[in-house]
């Protein structure tokens, strides 16, 4: 199954990317419009996009400051299913973040328009953990 792969650096501990990850107020300030889900195990959450795009996920893996795990259960078809996992390794002061998105059934459009969808929103995830800044929802495929 084809997957969407992503390592990069992060100027700030462990902990500070991990908020960013697993709080609304974090997700919402580089992914999504609004979001809804409390940190652990076992745990849903909604994620708001706009319109008709309300998904949600599920915690299938989940160490504190160490990886966070969703399982897709309500998405547009191709992504339901799918898993978006974030494992974070220390590195100095910093963290590598290890993005993976799998579970794609094919390599199709939506896959391939994802993957560079998913560059940008890590892009900003990283702005938003080392400078606090918050892109407005609506310019962040532009930012």
């Amino acid at each position: 199954m084809p997957e969407i792969l992503y390592d990069f650096p992060i100027q700030a501990p462990p902990e500070r990317v991990f908020d960013a990850l697993v709080t609304p107020a974090g997700l919402d300030a580089w992914w999504t419009l609004e979001s809804d889900g409390i940190a652990g195990m076992g745990q849903r959450y909604r994620f708001f996009f706009g319109g008709s795009y309300v998904w949600a996920g599920m915690v299938r893996r989940y160490e504190r400051a160490r990886v966070v795990e969703w399982e897709l259960t309500e998405a547009d078809a191709d992504w339901t299913g799918t898993r978006l996992s974030f494992a974070l390794e220390p590195d100095g002061a910093g963290t590598v973040v290890h993005f993976r998105h799998s579970g794609w059934a094919e390599a199709n459009e939506h896959f391939r328009i994802t993957g560079y969808c998913w560059a940008m929103y890590l892009r900003l995830l990283r702005r938003f953990v080392e400078h606090g800044e918050r892109v407005p929802y609506a310019e962040r495929l532009n930012a």
